[in-house]
């Protein structure tokens, strides 16, 4: 329903504020003006719920929610998902002994295998991730403590790095390159997965390093200090952030694209988790051009060297391997809520579909002259 129409300019002329203020004692009025938006009067529209029009949109709701959400649970349920705990907190798990001596001071690797099986091939590419439980990376002090100046390749910020970044700002008075908490906690556990065949032969997967970061965050966000050349000159003057084993200029010397600031492995570390029990995508298993599933069912090894200790805050570490669809990794949780969401809505309309239609009809009976 719209409100009546007013002329706002009759009301300003009849208004006592219009008089001359230039008199003087005048005291001017804390009345706000006369005019349709300070006094509310502006046309409005106010929908009338009747029956009419709530029950047709409550059923409408529901019947587009419903198909939709089994849709997605559908298709979420059709990615295949493997998942192995090697965290080595168990006397049975073969990393116990890794997990138990290693320490962010230890300098020998400690390698340990786990043996786990494949009901079922997987067909298409294969995504293998990391994951983390019980590490805060949403953390305040955490998330601000870095430098996007010096990430960016900016060489005053190289020598000269954030605040934010302490105490990992500096090491024995040589700026650290890259500064801050993130980069000092960089996941650097080295996987590598063997396929077992028939003869008993380990048949090691070839693993894809490169295409596992966003492309912003590679070509815009991370950049090296004077380009890809010769990064050792580009570094010099900087230390090691304090747990690497290996300062940033050494993370792939083999290819110079997937070196320094702009190694994937550790852009997809610097993209910060927003809950403790997190994954990150570590390597791409692509599908095979033949009819061959790119991981046949049976018996596979991982292979771990071992160089981050999680038990020291109750951590645990986790290889999974996964496939994709349309809308991305296995998530049931949006089917869930579409189903859940169109449910309620359809009950509701059939509820209330029955509470009118029984007091509709007493109304008419009792409007019924005698």
């Amino acid at each position: 329903m719209m409100a009546s129409s007013y002329n706002a300019k009759e009301e300003d002329a009849n208004h006592p504020g219009a008089a001359n203020h230039a008199g003087v004692g005048v005291v001017k009025s804390k009345k706000p003006d006369n005019t349709a938006f300070k006094q509310q009067r502006l046309p409005a529209w106010q929908p009338i719920l009747t029956a009419g029009t709530v029950l047709p949109a409550f059923f409408v709701i529901g019947l587009i929610f419903i198909p939709i959400g089994i849709g997605l649970y559908v298709t979420s349920n059709n990615i295949k998902e493997f998942e192995i705990d090697y965290t080595g907190a168990n006397i049975d798990n073969p990393c116990y002994n890794c997990a138990k001596n290693f320490s962010w001071n230890s300098t020998a690797q400690c390698v340990c295998a786990v043996t786990f099986t494949l009901e079922q091939p997987f067909e298409s590419n294969v995504f293998m991730y990391y994951g983390l439980s019980n590490f805060y990376q949403n953390h305040r002090r955490y998330v601000k403590s870095r430098d996007d100046s010096q990430l960016n390749g900016d060489r005053s910020a190289l020598t000269n790095p954030s605040k934010e970044c302490e105490p990992y700002r500096r090491s024995e008075g040589s700026p650290i390159a890259p500064c801050g908490a993130i980069a000092n906690s960089l996941f650097n556990d080295t996987l590598q997965l063997y396929h077992i065949d028939s003869n008993g032969t380990l048949n090691e997967i070839p693993l894809v390093k490169k295409g596992i970061a966003w492309w912003t965050d590679k070509h815009v966000k991370f950049r090296n200090p004077g380009g890809n050349n010769n990064l050792t000159v580009a570094f010099q003057g900087t230390s090691k952030p304090v747990n690497w084993k290996k300062p940033v200029f050494e993370l792939d010397p083999e290819d110079p694209e997937n070196n320094g600031f702009i190694n994937e492995d550790f852009i997809v570390w610097m993209r910060t988790a927003a809950l403790p029990t997190f994954r990150k995508l570590y390597r791409i298993i692509q599908k095979k051009p033949s009819t061959t599933p790119t991981l046949p069912s049976g018996k596979y090894v991982l292979n771990v060297t071992y160089n981050y200790p999680v038990l020291s805050f109750d951590g645990r570490k986790r290889m999974i391997l996964s496939t994709i669809s349309w809308m991305g990794g296995k998530n049931p949780f949006l089917g869930i809520a579409y189903i859940t969401v169109g449910s309620i809505c359809f009950f509701l309309g059939v509820v209330l579909l029955i509470i009118h239609h029984k007091y509709d009809n007493r109304n008419n009976s009792a409007d019924i002259p005698n």
